[in-house]
């Protein structure tokens, strides 16, 4: 090996071969993992297989925990047993497809009969990269994949943010490239490209390491978050609770009396006055007006044996029948139109109240009533009723005086400069002849603050007054100005008058009146 060129032209061909052997097996040594290194990663696999065999008992454990919760009270673990499901599955079938993957670059290596626990070949370097890094199959891209949306999908499960951190760290597909790297590398390249078939295999094996481990943090969250939602107490209250401390005579007391954090298998014996009430559901129809008290306790058997006693104490009213029954508007029923009512009955719902009327209908509209009576001059009575406990009871009854609708005023209807409608009801206040030329006619209507009713005007008369004070009557066409009468507004000079007289109106009562006459002024 030794001198220059001129030293390796006088070698021997014999010796030239010799020293190109000796180069090949220095490279061939060079490229060797040491078997120590191997024999370590045996080690290791074997260590975190043992690892995860007992990961996988425990949480198998806790879902079957998880299955007898359920068991005990479906109505309240429904729910996180079919999150405990999801993760249990979901772990399970990516853990098997790390299970297929190391069996697939076992027999890579070592042929069809392969065993991953005891590799011949667990120095080969092409075995993962060749089933990994495929790039057809891109099996190294599906499994990292695969692995993120576990990520995802485990650490949603898991309620503290401090283990859910370390989980998210834990199955984290996030990698640097190696120094001296050009360019950016990917997770499966760097644990599966050029990588000994041991220590492939022990990757994917502390992959199912992590999973298991990530599973268990995520099952025991489910479980402690079942009893989350409970209330804790440290003493025990007897409470009585009345559908309602206030009762009509006839009607009946209606009360609950429980004990809070209760035992359901000891349940508590419930005395009021010396009565055992069965079901702690006390009811009774009182027989008299007033408020009245009444008390108890409650007994309940200790683990021991003993009896304690809690007691209570309670109150009700019963009041007289009774109801409120006003006008909405008036104080009289008027004949012809519908008179709002309004009926209520204290302590009563507005659903259980019934309601009759004599000489005339009653109808209802949501909590309210509509009265209509024809008949004027006479009474009108409203009778109110109940039902209780599926009985009527009668809570009272009001006499109304039925009244003819009082009579109109009428007024001339115009548009002001805005465009507004106005009415013009007579002197002293004054009205413009443009506004008298645009208006239709005669209008009639009831607008006292209190009703606001709107008559029909049949016919009226207009008279008007020539240079000689003579009067000239002019009738009208039904309601609305005959041709005639806009004659003689055309004929007014500004400050004139006229008036207008014998006003027939007719109400919604369909009764026809005679209403005042209105004096009309120009401006």
């Amino acid at each position: 090996m030794a001198g220059g060129s001129n030293n390796v032209a006088r070698m021997s061909p014999r010796q030239r071969m010799i020293n190109l052997m000796y180069i090949i097996l220095t490279a061939m040594l060079a490229l060797n993992v040491s078997s120590d290194v191997l024999n370590g990663f045996s080690q290791v696999q074997a260590g975190l297989q043992k690892t995860t065999d007992n990961l996988s008992a425990k949480n198998a454990a806790q879902f079957q925990y998880l299955k007898q919760l359920y068991e005990e009270n479906p109505q309240k673990t429904a729910p996180w047993l079919a999150k405990g499901t999801e993760v249990s599955q979901r772990s399970d079938s990516l853990y098997n497809t790390l299970e297929i993957l190391k069996v697939a670059i076992a027999r890579q290596a070592d042929g069809p009969g392969a065993d991953y626990r005891h590799l011949i070949n667990n120095d080969d370097l092409e075995a993962s990269s060749a089933w990994m890094l495929n790039p057809v199959s891109q099996r190294g891209k599906k499994l990292r994949e695969a692995i993120d949306a576990y990520r995802t999908f485990i650490a949603a499960n898991i309620a503290d943010p401090d283990k859910r951190k370390a989980v998210e760290q834990l199955l984290s597909t996030t990698v640097t490239a190696p120094k001296g790297t050009v360019g950016a590398v990917t997770w499966e390249q760097v644990n599966f490209e050029n990588m000994p078939v041991i220590a492939a295999v022990t990757f994917l094996t502390h992959l199912q390491t992590n999973l298991r481990q990530a599973e268990s943090e995520a099952m025991t969250s489910i479980i402690n978050a079942i009893d989350m939602g409970d209330v804790r107490v440290n003493s025990l209250n007897a409470y009585v609770i009345p559908q309602s401390t206030m009762i009509m005579q006839g009607g009946r007391y209606s009360a609950d009396i429980v004990l809070a954090a209760i035992d359901t298998t000891n349940r508590p014996r419930i005395y009021v006055g010396g009565r055992e009430i069965k079901g702690g559901h006390y009811e009774f129809s009182p027989g008299s007006t007033g408020t009245f008290d009444y008390s108890g306790y409650i007994e309940v058997l200790k683990a021991d044996g003993s009896l304690s006693k809690y007691p209570f104490k309670s109150s009700y009213t019963v009041i007289e029948p009774m109801a409120t029954i006003s006008p909405t508007m008036m104080n009289v029923l008027y004949a012809g139109i519908d008179n709002p009512i309004s009926i209520s009955a204290p302590g009563v719902p507005m659903s259980a109240i019934n309601a009759s009327m004599t000489n005339g209908s009653l109808t209802r509209s949501g909590d309210h009533w509509v009265a209509r009576s024809s008949s004027v001059g006479s009474e009108a009575q409203i009778t109110v009723s109940a039902t209780l406990d599926g009985r009527t009871v009668q809570l009272g009854a009001m006499t109304f005086r039925v009244r003819k609708l009082p009579d109109p005023l009428p007024f001339i209807a115009y548009k002001d400069a805005s465009g507004n409608t106005q009415h013009y009801k007579g002197s002293p206040k004054r009205l413009s002849k443009a506004a008298l030329m645009n208006a239709f006619g005669l209008g009639a209507a009831l607008d006292d603050g209190v009703l606001n009713i709107s008559y029909q005007v049949v016919s009226f008369s207009t008279i008007f007054y020539d240079s000689m004070g003579n009067a000239i009557p002019e009738n009208s066409a039904g309601g609305s100005f005959s041709p005639r009468q806009v004659e003689q507004f055309k004929r007014l000079k500004v400050g004139k008058r006229f008036f207008i007289s014998e006003i027939k109106a007719k109400g919604p009562d369909g009764i026809t009146r005679d209403i005042p006459p209105m004096e009309v002024v120009l401006n």
